[in-house]
């Protein structure tokens, strides 16, 4: 999902380009904690537990980060922002990084001086309806009423997929997510669009999920990852291959559960990860033992995944590692 340039331009943000140059893992060890931006609204992704602590996909991303650069994945501070703010946070500086499903696009990095550090998950746009409404398809959509974010790719596609199916629809334009949900459960709306995760995400937070249905229809390409401003080169590699780090972990069939197992392993690869040697650790600035603090405090990717996505009933498919058909691909640590 994504709120477009022309809201950036309005708030009269400058460009994260302008900070080229900028120290962000100095200011953050000075700190002494990551921040990192999310929704802190989306069941699986970013939203807080009844001790108030926040959990999910995105949460646990950037917790990866400060366990990277401090070796303690509590080290991380949650900053929640909206479509409409999260460029200008991340802009100004109130955040580090974003990971709040946040789609790569060529804008953002162009335009809006931004870098995709990572994708996290492979999404796209979809369509949730009520069953009662006797609807099976989004091409059945024809006329209705659909709600809909503000400024953001979401309401980009749907209006480009109503076009070019020659369909008509009233928009409900709403900002918050809390009040779109309120509005689509009231009736507002004959349908709500969103990433296909954010969908699944509140039917699972439903009273009665069964009564909610998620069509077919995938409108759009959606990557969602962690986003920093570009310049800064040094914190850019390390959120990259924090997510990297878990991947690899994944592949190589380590886990926190079994991780000490590893520790005198002959394989040349297990024993770069596990910081025994190739000095990788030194090359990102980090301490030897990075990567093994990452998987011992949140776990491989898999491990990650099954903690926050699994209880949303969504399948890995795509989001699965390369070796079992899916499209998270980590290049060597080596």
């Amino acid at each position: 999902m994504a709120s477009g340039l022309a809201v950036i331009t309005l708030l009269g943000a400058t460009p994260a380009r302008a900070q080229a140059g900028a120290d962000t893992v100095a200011a953050i060890r000075a700190r002494g904690a990551v921040v990192c931006g999310v929704t802190g609204t989306t069941a699986g992704f970013s939203l807080p537990d009844s001790q108030g602590v926040m959990r999910g996909l995105d949460a646990d991303s950037c917790r990866s980060v400060a366990a990277a650069i401090f070796g303690d994945a509590s080290k991380i501070r949650f900053v929640n922002t909206t479509s409409q703010n999260r460029f200008t946070a991340l802009q100004s500086g109130e955040v580090d990084l974003l990971v709040r499903n946040t789609t790569w696009t060529l804008s953002r990095e162009a335009s809006l001086g931004f870098e995709f550090a990572s994708i996290n998950f492979y999404d796209g746009q979809g369509f949730m309806v009520k069953k009662g409404l006797n609807v099976a398809s989004a091409r059945a959509l024809d006329g209705a009423t659909v709600c809909v974010q503000p400024g953001t790719t979401t309401e980009l596609n749907l209006a480009d997929y109503f076009r070019s199916n020659g369909m008509k629809f009233t928009p409900v334009v709403i900002e918050s997510v809390e009040e779109i949900r309120t509005a689509f459960n009231s009736g507002r709306c004959d349908a709500y669009t969103n990433d296909a995760s954010s969908l699944a995400a509140f039917r699972a937070t439903q009273t009665n999920p069964a009564d909610y249905l998620l069509l077919p229809e995938i409108i759009s390409k959606e990557p969602l990852g962690a986003v920093v401003r570009k310049g800064d080169f040094k914190f850019f590699d390390i959120v990259r291959w924090a997510h990297f780090a878990q991947l690899t972990a994944e592949e190589l069939g380590i886990t926190s559960q079994n991780l000490a197992s590893f520790a005198d392993s002959p394989n040349p690869d297990v024993q770069r990860f596990m910081g025994k040697t190739g000095d990788l650790g030194k090359m990102l600035g980090l301490q030897p033992d990075w990567a093994v603090q990452i998987v011992r405090q949140l776990g491989n990717f898999g491990e990650m995944w099954d903690r926050n996505i699994t209880p949303l009933g969504v399948q890995r498919g795509i989001n699965n590692l390369w070796t079992k058909g899916g499209l998270q691909y980590a290049p060597p640590m080596r």
